[in-house]
């Protein structure tokens, strides 16, 4: 497959876990809002899953290709880069009810806002497609896919969905319908295919940079899963018996057991 062909792709495999954002709305289609519980269980999930995606996969892989210090010089690079961006950003912190009222120039702020969050899994993604093509994998229409790649698609998808949801419960209290509710749900992720491309591009034709990358995918995601989701979840559950402690670390363990195969690829 020629580069185009390869970028596509991998554009196509970041739009996929955008639209899985689109997908934790669809419970608001049957129910008019979603326990707290279930909220905190959910968060844990997405937590367990990017940190093991991040251990068994990226790093992993990354050693592979590389050494320990190259992966956390990438790790590091990858915190540092967040910090800084929400610190250009004012750390501003933007309520997806101002989705809806928002003109062109909030949209762009908003947009930025998002970049932080979601362009590092969209690293992840277009990192782990680093030999699409170039070694044996998974056969998918006459091309050979990275194992890697599959886990780290499905690791975000997956993750994406308690976004998605946390994101239309303000909406829903405005009233907005569930149809626009997806779109802005998807509309929060639309840096991460953005963001695999751009990473795919470099780690392919800078390929001593692929431990480095890797590095760089893990310590972002797990530093936003330390600063921002596990946080999340413990403010969702403070009204819960045990502050929701014990259905984060549930959810938490769920994610990691479900990603545990990454460790055999």
């Amino acid at each position: 497959m020629d580069l185009l062909g390869n970028l596509t792709l991998v554009f196509v495999a970041g739009f996929i876990t955008a639209l899985a954002t689109g997908i934790g709305v669809l419970p608001f289609f049957f129910f008019d809002e979603i326990s707290d519980r279930r909220n905190v269980v959910l968060w844990g999930l997405s937590s367990g899953i990017m940190v093991s995606a991040s251990v068994f996969g990226l790093i992993e892989e990354g050693l592979a290709e590389g050494t320990a210090t190259e992966i956390a010089a990438g790790m590091a690079v990858g915190v540092l880069l967040v910090v800084v961006a929400r610190d250009v950003l004012m750390d501003a912190d933007i309520d997806p009810r101002e989705y809806e009222e928002a003109d062109f120039k909030k949209l762009v702020l908003i947009l930025g806002i998002l970049t932080v969050h979601s362009f590092p899994e969209g690293v992840a993604v277009g990192v782990s497609f680093a030999d699409l093509g170039l070694e044996d994998g998974v056969q998918l229409l006459g091309i050979s896919v990275p194992l890697l790649a599959i886990f780290m698609t499905i690791a975000i998808s997956i993750h994406n969905i308690p976004e998605g949801t946390a994101i239309s419960i303000p909406l829903k209290s405005m009233g907005v319908s569930e149809w626009k509710m997806v779109w802005w749900a998807v509309f929060s992720s639309l840096p991460q295919p953005i963001g695999a491309v751009i990473a795919f591009a470099f780690v392919r034709f800078a390929r001593e940079f692929l431990p480095f990358g890797f590095g760089f995918a893990a310590g972002a995601m797990i530093y936003l899963v330390l600063t921002e989701f596990i946080p999340e979840a413990l403010e969702i559950g403070e009204r819960l018996p045990n502050g929701g402690k014990p259905e984060l670390a549930g959810g938490i363990v769920v994610g990691v057991l479900v990603m545990i195969p990454l460790a055999f690829i």
